[in-house]
């Protein structure tokens, strides 16, 4: 079970000390590193969950992942966070610190899903259009393909959703039919 508010608080402290020694872009970078790390290897985040599993071999197995590729700062995080008995967190950590530094530097989250994959042209005009009419400064576009939508596309930022997938009309198509209104007027 993850917990959100311990993340918050580990992620704030690594920002913190990240803006602190000048190294907030690099810590980024880590931080999507094992992000991508814990999405793309269930049995890594297992691994971290892991009661059976030792911290020192934890701690050893993590610096084999992360070694060369994530900064001194981080690493000596990842160690700190093993002391501590709060590598379980680490995938929460990853994503809340990512979320904070996008909340600090202005930038938004927008999902676009589709049924089939889009251009990258089709993918800067729909992110200039978000920024137009949204008047967002920064936006981070992430794709996503998802055939069951049919055709049309289903935007999602700030807790908005725009639903104009072909899945969505059929479904409000067929509910007009069950909820039989034009019945009664006959």
């Amino acid at each position: 079970m993850s917990n959100a508010r311990l993340a918050g608080r580990y992620a704030k402290s690594l920002l913190g000390l990240a803006q602190e020694q000048g190294q907030l872009e690099v810590v980024y970078a880590d931080m999507k590193y094992i992000q991508a790390v814990c999405n793309a290897s269930s049995e890594f985040v297992n691994l971290l969950r892991s009661p059976i599993i030792k911290a020192d071999q934890k701690n050893s197995i993590i610096n084999s992942v992360t070694k060369d590729k994530v900064s001194l700062l981080t690493n000596s995080f990842t160690v700190l966070i093993v002391k501590k008995g709060r590598e379980r967190d680490l995938p929460e950590m990853a994503t809340t610190f990512i979320e904070q530094y996008n909340t600090l530097k202005g930038i938004h989250q927008v999902t676009l899903t589709t049924a089939v994959e889009v251009s990258d042209a089709l993918k800067k005009s729909i992110e200039d259009k978000v920024k137009a009419e949204s008047k967002f400064v920064t936006v981070e576009l992430t794709t996503k393909t998802d055939d069951s939508l049919i055709g049309g596309f289903v935007l999602a930022f700030n807790n908005n959703l725009v639903d104009a997938s072909i899945a969505r009309d059929l479904r409000d198509i067929k509910k007009q039919f069950l909820s039989n209104e034009y019945i009664g007027k006959i």
